[in-house]
């Protein structure tokens, strides 16, 4: 399946789009929202390993709903080495299918699920991880990109 288009604004309000980065692997990764625990746990998970994405050559991309300036703020505190798209409006979120009624607290409401794809240097959804462990995520994403780039 082809990963649908975006264009949208980093943390230093440069866009960014799926064309960018065509020709390389990429994991684009959907996430509620900054500065909260399981969301943290897993950029930081992903900024701990990023050198073994990069030496695979694999970029990491992080989008939620939150702004520019919550997402500089999230990065500048947890020294994160990777974009993260701002998506307010989630219409990419939404394209990705990373937007759906969540409950919490007997309360139900729309929300991003935490989600990644992986997605080949032609634009192609290789792997969907739903629901994922922010501490493990990394780690199997690693595992997955050793079989699919021998």
């Amino acid at each position: 399946m082809q990963a649908p288009d975006f264009k949208l604004p980093d943390q230093e309000g440069q866009n960014h789009s799926l064309s960018d980065y065509q020709g390389k692997w990429l994991v684009l990764y959907f996430y509620p929202k900054d500065f909260t625990p399981g969301c943290t746990k897993e950029a930081c998970t992903f900024r701990d390993s990023n050198r073994g994405f990069g030496k695979r050559g694999v970029k990491i991309v992080g989008i939620s709903k939150d702004t520019v300036v919550s997402h500089k703020k999230f990065a500048e505190k947890y020294h994160l080495n990777f974009p993260l798209l701002a998506d307010p409006g989630h219409k990419t979120i939404e394209a990705y299918g990373a937007w759906a009624k969540k409950k919490f607290l007997g309360r139900e409401y729309y929300g991003t699920l935490r989600s990644t794809f992986l997605v080949s240097p032609k634009g192609k959804i290789v792997k969907e991880y739903k629901n994922v462990n922010p501490l493990t995520h990394s780690s199997e994403i690693l595992k997955d990109l050793d079989k699919v780039l021998k």
